[in-house]
């Protein structure tokens, strides 16, 4: 269960490696296997996930720490995934609509350059966005937002020869730095009172080994 918790996003960062490094030596045939089946293997262990969790055959919630990234004092930083009800339905409709979006791009996104590196970034857009609905503690949410954040910027500037994309993504980077100071200063706010960030100790919530 807990690995197949941790592969859902896994496969995302790993096809979006894939596709970044090789995806200019592949046919597009193959670039769309990998963009479109990456989504397609992290839908089917959610749906896994999903149900079993409705019909009550894991506690609820699940809680699980995988690493310890940073551990000083009384600053202590894990990563870790908190299955609940809220974070299962954002489980479904990242990886639900994500698929639909990347075979949809099969089609859409047929005959334009970069086409590997788009879905590298689709790739890599999804990954972000379930570390960001996953994560149970907030300084792995913060992670999250940064990569979306990133991968909108890459996204809205993907012809950055043109310049209205380039311009367009200028604005979003700009506009999530502003997202990012409120972020941090909550952040910042909420550690000096609490002395946590995680989830499952700011909401009296179990954690499960």
């Amino acid at each position: 269960m807990k690995l197949i918790i941790l592969l859902i996003p896994l496969f995302l960062l790993v096809f979006f490696f894939l596709n970044s490094f090789f995806g200019r030596k592949l046919k597009k045939e193959f670039v769309s296997l990998i963009g479109v089946g990456s989504v397609g293997l992290s839908l089917i262990f959610s749906l896994y996930i999903i149900i079993n969790y409705l019909f009550g055959k894991y506690p609820q919630p699940l809680n699980f720490n995988y690493y310890s990234l940073l551990d000083f004092l009384k600053f202590k930083i894990d990563f870790g995934i908190l299955i609940d009800p809220l974070s299962i339905f954002m489980l479904f409709f990242v990886t639900f609509v994500g698929f639909w979006i990347h075979l949809y791009s099969i089609g859409y996104m047929g005959k334009e350059e970069g086409y590997a590196r788009y879905f590298a970034y689709l790739n890599l857009f999804m990954f972000f966005m379930l570390i960001l609905s996953l994560s149970n503690n907030f300084v792995l949410m913060f992670v999250g937002w940064e990569g979306v954040g990133l991968c909108s910027y890459l996204l809205i500037g993907f012809y950055f020869k043109e310049e209205w994309a380039s311009n367009a993504g200028s604005k979003v980077f700009i506009v999530n730095r502003l997202g990012d100071f409120g972020f941090l200063l909550g952040l910042f706010l909420l550690f000096s009172e609490k002395g946590t960030f995680s989830f499952s100790d700011l909401f009296s919530s179990g954690e499960i080994s």
